[in-house]
């Protein structure tokens, strides 16, 4: 079982490059913002490289990779493309999560029970080149366990459905599906899997889940990215670092 320790903030850079892409310049830099990311606090930096390259770029990586003083959390989906970046990479971690072309950002979590065998073979040879292999799943038990049968190191558990649900003024389905995390993160726990969560957190949603004693890393970008509009991207941090920091000492 794993030791419950302090909460890590890994900061989401895609939405950097979603900018720079609209006009298909140099900026905004992806990198710059990781650096800014350090400063304000960040334990992590996390960057989704997709298979039609809407945001981050292979260029993107390679500079993290060179440049980065954080460690760099590589979402990627599971085919044999991405295992062979991440293998030549070798990033401190990897996310495996479910990749569609058409979606607009990853509508769930990888359905680990019916593919067991599969993800089994693609995830060992990035164990054994020493990265961090987590899972982007949802909190059914099934898919918590299946993560755990075949050697995964964390999962990262969807909290999507949860954030919608708050800002649809659906309380009782928010607060169910809050409950619902809860008893997966203590599952994975129990399991000996590293737990983090990730998806749509904002200011007014992070604190339930930074409060789950399980919890050792959230993932947040996109939010962090629009409110740095408005804040800038250093006091956007660091305001998600003291929330998250208060709600997991008021437990």
């Amino acid at each position: 079982m794993q030791p419950i320790g302090t909460l890590r903030l890994g900061v989401n850079i895609d939405h950097v490059a979603t900018v720079r892409n609209a006009r298909g310049t140099a900026y905004p830099d992806p990198l710059r913002a990781a650096e800014i990311a350090e400063a304000a606090g960040a334990d992590g930096i996390t960057a989704h490289l997709r298979e039609d390259r809407r945001h981050i770029s292979d260029a993107d990586i390679e500079g993290l990779m060179a440049s980065l003083k954080l460690p760099l959390n590589l979402e990627m989906a599971a085919t044999a493309e991405m295992q062979a970046i991440a293998l030549r990479h070798r990033p401190h971690a990897v996310c495996i999560v479910p990749e569609k072309r058409q979606e607009v950002t990853t509508e769930g979590g990888l359905d680990v029970a019916r593919q067991e065998n599969r993800l089994g073979d693609f995830i060992a040879p990035l164990r054994e080149a020493g990265m961090r292999v987590s899972l982007f799943i949802g909190h059914e038990p099934e898919q918590i366990r299946a993560a755990a049968r075949i050697g995964a190191s964390v999962v990262e558990l969807h909290t999507g459905a949860y954030c919608d649900f708050h800002y649809e003024g659906a309380h009782d389905k928010r607060d169910a599906e809050l409950a619902r995390l809860a008893e997966g993160a203590a599952l994975a726990h129990a399991l000996g899997l590293e737990v983090h969560a990730g998806h749509g957190l904002t200011y007014e949603t992070v604190a339930p889940v930074a409060a789950f004693p399980e919890v050792m890393e959230l993932n947040i970008g996109h939010f962090l990215i629009g409110e740095a509009i408005f804040l800038g991207l250093d006091a956007a941090i660091r305001e998600m670092r003291r929330l998250m920091d208060a709600a997991r000492a008021a437990g």
